[in-house]
């Protein structure tokens, strides 16, 4: 086993190997950054792989040959290995812990080289004119020509681009109110999204099932949206229901980029609860429908039938209008709280039960134990009943309290990751097995949902192919959002790269136990440099903020 040290040298040495993992060559009198050599090289266009050699120049794909007569000052030995572009990830909440660990680790041994953040209508820009609160100086930006220089200063492991939320810029002009905007809010709101996309956003996202995006109107939405119609960057949208409404809600998905004249980016596309599993069809009808109309409407998925979200967000709309404390008054004062517990009851009915929650976070250490718990279980091991226990945890953690929801069909999954318009996103966040991001219990997919398409749905259930999928991971995402020189494996195109064996490679975080990296990615190449191989990182972290072409 080669030492750190051995690793990241670049003197002169001679040919090392490592058993199972491709070889790493230092050679003297280079031509060449680095070389992946008899590599089976997917394009990221859909197309077979051929056996080539990938060279990198100043951080550049500089040729894609057979035996080429160019020497790197890093040599990979990718033989039987297969060689895609990086992998992106269209729908990350990566940037939500990357100031805390710029490492990425579960993201760089994904293979993942870039993440699109600002996700259900949230974003790390823009924000409010305000003096920051303690500890908040450093990642608080008033605008997105700030969040850049934000991130050339942090310097994390993986490319970062972002979508501009809705939510948030609703959140700065109106507040968390369940009302329609005034014509000067609508005007202040125009502003912030104009000067965003300005900045480099790269599209625009809302979180209709969240608050204050849940109240904003068709109509608002639409209007802030016509910016997008002359730049063709997407509307990426959380819909406003994935459930019972689920039809209605990409009626009125279409109908927003329609209005605004826009691409349309349907986030995590499901059929959520037992009852609406049947309805997958309907939902694909309207996608082809709808592209037919001329709407360029497309959707991702992660690889899982669970999803993760606020534990508030079994609790009805209406009842989080306001503040948080308010949300948590109407939980116990007569009245609301009858209609309340109807509503929520009747959501828990629809996903199967209280067992099918699972709690993910909380921030009051007295309640540590419900981590991982099924809160069905969990109630009766307390003697409590479940939704005065749910009350309870939301009281006690001010409602900062995280869920994993089962509520999907797997055969369901298999037909959307399949679908020509589907994309794999993770919808999840950067973890380490090691320092501050090691916490709570997370859903997998942050850790796993890369290496679970090509293990489980590729390799074992073969709902697609592998070509398809790398495909799904790089260049339809990266044609989305305008990363014209990433996506691909191509001549003056950014070396992201990942080498990976289709033969193992897989996923080992799991529900019970989601703080596990997976395996079978050998080699990750980002901006031209190694980020990790076989298992060991390098120290230089060479991601940077990308805006679209």
């Amino acid at each position: 086993m080669t030492t750190r040290r051995e690793f990241i040298r670049t003197s002169t040495v001679g040919a090392a190997a490592i058993v199972g993992a491709p070889a790493i060559i230092l050679r003297s009198r280079a031509t060449a950054d680095i070389i992946v050599r008899n590599g089976n090289v997917f394009d990221g266009t859909g197309i077979a792989a051929k056996e080539l050699d990938v060279v990198i120049l100043n951080g550049r794909i500089s040729a894609l040959v057979k035996n080429s007569p160019d020497r790197g000052t890093t040599e990979i030995d990718a033989r039987g290995m297969a060689v895609a572009p990086g992998f992106i990830d269209i729908h990350s909440h990566g940037d939500g812990s990357l100031w805390e660990d710029p490492r990425a680790e579960s993201l760089i041994r994904q293979g993942i080289t870039t993440i699109v953040v600002g996700q259900d209508g949230s974003s790390p820009a823009p924000r409010a004119e305000r003096a920051p609160a303690a500890g908040e100086d450093e990642r608080r930006f008033l605008r997105f020509a700030d969040f850049w220089k934000g991130l050339d200063k942090l310097q994390p492991s993986v490319n970062v681009a972002s979508m501009v939320g809705l939510g948030t810029v609703r959140g700065i002009v109106v507040g968390n109110a369940d009302r329609p905007a005034t014509p000067d809010e609508m005007a202040r709101m125009r502003t912030l999204v104009n000067q965003a996309l300005a900045d480099g956003a790269c599209g625009i996202s809302t979180g209709l099932e969240y608050t204050p995006g849940a109240f904003a109107p068709r109509e608002e939405l639409i209007e802030l949206c016509k910016p997008l119609a002359a730049l063709r960057l997407p509307y990426a949208t959380h819909m406003r229901n994935e459930d019972d409404k689920l039809i209605e809600a990409i009626d009125e998905a279409i109908a927003v980029a329609r209005g605004a004249g826009c691409p349309l980016q349907i986030s995590h596309l499901k059929t959520q609860g037992p009852r609406n599993w049947g309805r997958l069809d309907v939902a694909f009808d309207r996608v082809a429908a709808a592209r037919k109309a001329g709407c360029d409407a497309v959707f991702d998925r992660y690889p899982y039938i669970a999803y993760q979200t606020g534990l508030t967000n079994l609790f009805p709309v209406w009842s989080r209008d306001g503040t948080t404390d308010a949300f948590l008054a109407r939980l116990i004062t007569p009245g609301p709280m009858d209609r309340i517990k109807r509503e929520t009851l009747a959501k828990v009915e629809l996903i199967g039960g209280w067992d099918n929650v699972m709690v993910a976070n909380v921030v009051n250490p007295d309640d540590r134990s419900a981590e991982g718990a099924r809160l069905g279980t969990y109630a009766q091991k307390q003697g409590i009943d479940p939704y005065d226990l749910t009350v309870a945890l939301l009281q006690r953690n001010h409602a900062n309290v995280g869920m994993v929801g089962f509520a999907m069909s797997e055969e369901n999954l298999d037909r959307i990751l399949a679908h020509p318009q589907g994309m794999v996103c993770s919808d999840g966040g950067a973890y380490a097995v090691d320092g501050p991001t090691r916490r709570g219990h997370p859903h997998p997919r942050g850790l796993g949902t890369f290496p679970r398409v090509l293990g489980r749905y590729v390799r074992e259930r073969k709902a697609l192919t592998l070509e398809q999928a790398i495909n799904k991971m790089s260049a339809l995402p990266a044609s989305r959002v305008h990363l014209r020189d990433r996506g691909r494996l191509a001549p003056r195109l950014a070396a992201d790269v990942v080498v990976f064996d289709p033969a193992t490679v897989t996923d080992k975080a799991n529900y019970e136990d989601p703080f596990q990296y997976p395996v079978g990615i050998g080699t990750v190449i980002v901006n031209g440099a190694v980020a990790l191989r076989d298992g060991q990182r390098n120290d230089k972290h060479t991601g940077r903020g990308l805006r679209p072409s």
